[in-house]
């Protein structure tokens, strides 16, 4: 688990953080507070892996706690203001958040907080036991107005762009959600999906064969579909066909 700690000076955007962590099963919060000058001592003696901080307090800056937790703590900055992003990342921070902040941004967020993670226990030699458990599944903001879908990843064949939209292919069932496929493909985990064009993204599990330049995907009920290779995608594809061998 990845323990967590909110700061923010307005209890309503500590409020819906709360939610998102607890709604994210690798997360686990800790605490949170609307005074910037108390959390000093919680990160200096409490285990706090990463902090979601605002930027914009009364009694010191989130730029100037960044400078004091000195990398103690991986921080994601939350602020309703773009133009400090460079400071943000000047400090190493993990991302930074604008509000309002969605569930979907920021499950982006804490996954690529989580990979760090892992890459860092991978890299100390440490075993998968000890690392922190992968996501698998996202919710994914539907065509209908305020509804959240949960899409577990195993129950993906592949995924179809069109426009503003794109669509979740689970064997007889559809799943029309608002996103983007750039933004999708950075979400979704590497070694289970691969990008083949600029409008699919497909399981490597559900992957038959490869003919010329199409794949072959046999869904669930057994039924086959073929899917054209993009050109600019070719090359990255079967390098990681190779790879894979």
């Amino acid at each position: 688990m990845i323990n967590c700690y909110i700061i923010d000076d307005e209890q309503h955007a500590i409020d819906l953080l709360i939610g998102y962590v607890q709604r994210t099963p690798f997360l686990k919060l800790v605490g949170s507070t609307t005074e910037a000058l108390d959390a000093i001592k919680v990160i200096s003696n409490e285990k706090v892996d990463l902090v979601f901080l605002d930027i914009h307090m009364p009694s010191i800056s989130g730029i100037d706690l960044l400078k004091i937790f000195n990398n103690q703590t991986k921080v994601v900055l939350t602020t309703a203001y773009s133009e400090y992003a460079m400071d943000g990342y000047e400090h190493d921070v993990v991302d930074y958040l604008l509000k309002p902040i969605t569930y979907q941004r920021f499950l982006k967020a804490a996954q690529k907080t989580l990979n760090m993670f892992q890459t860092m226990y991978v890299s100390k030699g440490e075993s998968n036991e000890k690392a922190a458990p992968e996501v698998d599944y996202l919710f994914v903001k539907s065509e209908h107005k305020g509804k959240q879908i949960k899409v577990n990843f195993n129950d993906i064949d592949y995924i179809e762009g069109l426009k503003n939209y794109v669509a979740f292919h689970c064997d007889k069932e559809k799943i029309l959600a608002l996103l983007k496929m750039k933004d999708l493909e950075q979400t979704l985990p590497p070694r289970q999906f691969a990008r083949i064009h600029n409008s699919f993204i497909i399981s490597l599990n559900r992957i038959v064969s490869v003919d010329g330049n199409q794949v072959i995907l046999r869904k669930p009920d057994q039924q086959t579909v073929a899917l054209p290779i993009g050109i600019t995608f070719k090359q990255p594809f079967f390098d990681m066909i190779k790879l894979n061998k």
